[in-house]
């Protein structure tokens, strides 16, 4: 499963290359961006059981830790940074959006490259997912309320049926049919690595034209922004730094299209590609201070 995952910086930014050379083959695809990430929650739902979701009462001061950060650190930031760097209004509304979502899905397997709490990550994944269905749009409200008309309840009921819907039905499908969905397990890794690729390289290719007069201070931008959420080396304090700093960017990318415009899409566009290179290069570091530190003890 996770050598597969390994793969995905590489493929994301092939797809995004090719989607940049080629934007036609994409644009057409453009209605496709939610049903996509539908596929990718549904996927996350069938790896998660009810008992992790009871794992949250185990570890609550790490979770309550992470949920805090999750949705005042990275949100203010993106705004801080924003202003900071003079963005415009659409790609200001982008940046707040990528940092107003939940963990992304592939927080779970950079903290298992990385040797850190799997369990704790997938809990606190599920439960920022949840949490998020709440915060996001409300988070969205506080921070650019101003800026533009919010449709709140729409953002709530989409963020219910992209997110919590497949996530639910994952989560209840692998309660009662183990044995069938761990048959499927195996192919559930290509499948949200193929959903995921796809919709980066449809954002890329809406915005094609775009890159060039605002890739670099967005690059920035996102550099600034990720780095902010990662940073410690304890087990459960890098399990939070990944969960904090990988954001969902495709749900992010989603409400981006569905609620705003292609240009505020450009940030979690540039980030589902960043943050899984950054969060790879980084889990290989901790794993090798792992393994260095567990030779050590041996000897």
């Amino acid at each position: 499963m996770f050598n597969i995952n390994r793969w995905f910086p590489l493929f994301a930014l092939i797809g995004a290359g090719i989607a940049y050379l080629m934007p036609a083959w994409f644009i057409g695809l453009k209605t496709s961006i939610v049903p996509l990430l539908v596929v990718i929650m549904l996927s996350m739902g069938l790896t998660l059981d009810l008992q992790d979701f009871a794992n949250a009462f185990k570890q609550k001061r790490a979770v309550i830790t992470g949920l805090i950060l999750q949705f005042t650190l990275m949100p203010l930031s993106a705004l801080a940074i924003s202003l900071l760097l003079g963005l415009d209004r659409e790609l200001t509304i982008g940046m707040v959006l990528v940092g107003s979502v939940a963990g992304g899905t592939a927080s779970n397997v950079i903290c298992y490259l990385a040797k850190g709490d799997v369990a704790l990550s997938i809990t606190m994944t599920a439960l920022s997912t949840l949490a998020g269905v709440v915060l996001t749009p409300l988070i969205i409200q506080l921070l650019i309320g101003e800026m533009v008309a919010i449709p709140l309840m729409d953002m709530l009921l989409s963020l219910v049926k992209i997110v919590l819907i497949p996530v639910t039905v994952g989560v209840v499908l692998n309660h009662f049919f183990k044995p069938q969905v761990a048959k499927l397990a195996p192919a559930l890794p290509l499948i949200s690595i193929v959903a995921i690729v796809m919709a980066i390289s449809i954002i890329v290719a809406l915005n094609a034209g775009q890159f060039a007069l605002v890739g670099p201070v967005i690059l920035l931008a996102v550099f600034l922004h990720n780095g902010l959420g990662l940073g410690f080396n304890h087990t459960v304090c890098k399990t939070i730094s990944i969960e904090v700093g990988l954001q969902n960017s495709g749900l992010a990318t989603a409400l981006s299209i569905e609620f705003f415009s292609p240009l505020a899409a450009v940030p979690s566009a540039i980030f589902s590609i960043w943050h899984n290179l950054s969060g790879a290069m980084l889990a290989g570091y901790w794993a090798s201070l792992a393994q260095q530190k567990q030779t050590e003890a041996l000897e």
